[in-house]
């Protein structure tokens, strides 16, 4: 079983950037596939990236497409969120997720998703 824990997350003015940090211990987080979500509140958990155990290469959510780029350090352990040119709209709690085994049309729902961090909060001023 692996823990994952979130930092990195703060207050910003619209434009500015962050980067988070997911650290997980317990197990080699290679052997999973890693995503990234966001939750408002009143809204539903949304999808901002994963990467699978089998591929490099990230996928994203179209709010944060061109803006967010998501990469994983095998050796630390650590995956990880460059966040750009953020908005107002990406306030929001932020999660890192894992899971064993997904399938492509599984990455971006919260609900296939076994671990989960207790999330950074990220503000975003205009």
């Amino acid at each position: 079983q692996v823990q994952l824990v979130e930092s990195g997350g703060g207050s910003v003015q619209a434009g500015d950037s962050l980067s988070l940090s997911c650290v997980a211990s317990g197990r080699a987080l290679r052997t999973y596939t890693v995503g990234w979500f966001r939750q408002s509140p009143g809204k539903d958990r949304e999808f901002v990236a994963a990467i699978r155990r089998t591929n490099s290469n990230p996928y994203y959510g179209d709010s944060v497409k061109g803006r967010f780029t998501m990469s994983r350090d095998n050796a630390k352990n650590t995956v990880y969120l460059q966040m750009n040119s953020l908005k107002p709209e990406d306030t929001a709690l932020y999660y890192c997720a894992a899971d064993e085994g997904l399938i492509l049309s599984s990455l971006r729902t919260a609900s296939h998703y076994d671990y989960w961090g207790q999330g950074t909060q990220v503000t975003v001023s205009s």
